[in-house]
């Protein structure tokens, strides 16, 4: 055993003023540690005659950081097979870490793929990401694409045409009659959710149907707050039709639907974005706009790849369109969908 690695971590930490912990963090890559950290424990462990490996680059090749909320949304996991098998394609392995789409944690993970010293990331931000993890990104020169949601920040961008589905979906609905149309609104502050709010007033205004403001409620993304919100629309007694803007507040709204006895497509019209797994089996089956998640995890992956190889290139902000699944949950007749 060489000299270098007789040294003790303990030996480190004193020397540095920090705990052991930290020190195998440092020295290991194992967690994000504050630079000036990291700094004084490097140091500290030099001047003892550790030998710090050098990780600049990744053990494991070329690396590309993927950093979204997975877990909390099993609906994503297309998009993170699109970003796997892209980045396999252009010879690039990928390090997948979960925001929770919470900021803090966002900022956390963002800082551990960087220390892990990915080539770039891909980011499908949370709300406020430019307070906590754009600044990391930009101290480290970090090459990075956001995904599936959009922000002000110049960047490259690819994501779903949310607003164009969003107003199809709503116009729909007014063109089969309806006038009172409820609306399960997304977590504020996210790109996508602003974006189904404006594809939804666009709807009306074409329609030239009035907005009525009541009913629109918050959902929250969840299914605890579809649900809270559908029941809170059904027992104001006032909507013949509801847009559901995620697929977990659809979930929401059809257990609080179940509750209230409501016969979807007969006592309700309902459509929502994000096509469920079973959508299609459900009776009736649910009229929905399908985002293409593997396409647009590829797509990021070109993009990151293409600035990983020209920093100055023009930054891109690709929009690309749902796949409206029209089926009878909206009140259609199915011989009538298979004739349109």
């Amino acid at each position: 055993m060489s000299a270098a690695k007789r040294i003790r971590m303990a030996d480190v930490a004193e020397l540095a003023g920090v705990s052991v912990s930290t020190v195998s963090h440092v020295l290991n890559g194992t967690r994000f540690v504050a630079e000036e950290t990291r700094s004084r424990v490097e140091e500290a462990a030099t001047s003892l005659g550790y030998v710090i490996s050098d990780r600049r680059e990744s053990p494991v090749g070329p690396t590309i950081g993927l950093a979204l909320t997975g877990a909390s949304n099993p609906y994503l996991s297309e998009l993170i097979l699109g970003v796997e098998s892209e980045a396999r394609r252009a010879g690039y392995a990928m390090l997948f870490c979960d925001t929770h789409d919470d900021p803090a944690t966002e900022r956390d993970v963002v800082a551990l793929l960087l220390s892990r010293r990915v080539d770039g990331i891909v980011l499908a931000p949370t709300e406020g990401w430019e307070r906590q993890t754009l600044p990391i990104l930009r101290r480290q020169h970090t090459p990075y694409v956001l995904v599936d949601r959009f922000a002000e920040t110049a960047c490259d961008q690819v994501g779903t045409d949310s607003d164009t589905a969003a107003s199809q979906l709503v116009g729909h609905l007014i063109r089969l009659g309806h006038t009172r149309i409820g609306m399960l609104v997304g977590l504020r502050g996210l790109s996508t959710s602003a974006e189904r709010v404006r594809g939804y007033r666009r709807a009306h205004q074409a329609g030239g149907v009035p907005i009525r403001p009541e009913l629109l409620r918050d959902g929250e993304s969840t299914v605890a707050g579809g649900r809270r919100a559908t029941l809170q629309l059904l027992r104001q007694g006032q909507m013949t039709a509801l847009f559901s803007a995620n697929n977990a507040m659809t979930i929401g709204a059809l257990l609080a639907l179940r509750e209230e006895n409501v016969v979807v497509g007969n006592d309700l019209a309902l459509v929502a974005f994000d096509d469920l797994e079973w959508g299609e089996v459900m009776t009736p089956p649910l009229t929905a706009a399908a985002q293409p998640f593997h396409a647009m995890g590829a797509r990021a992956v070109q993009l990151l790849v293409r600035r990983l190889s020209d920093p100055l290139a023009a930054r891109q902000i690709i929009r690309l369109p749902a796949s409206l699944e029209h089926r009878a949950s909206c009140g259609c007749e199915v011989a009538a969908l298979i004739g349109s």
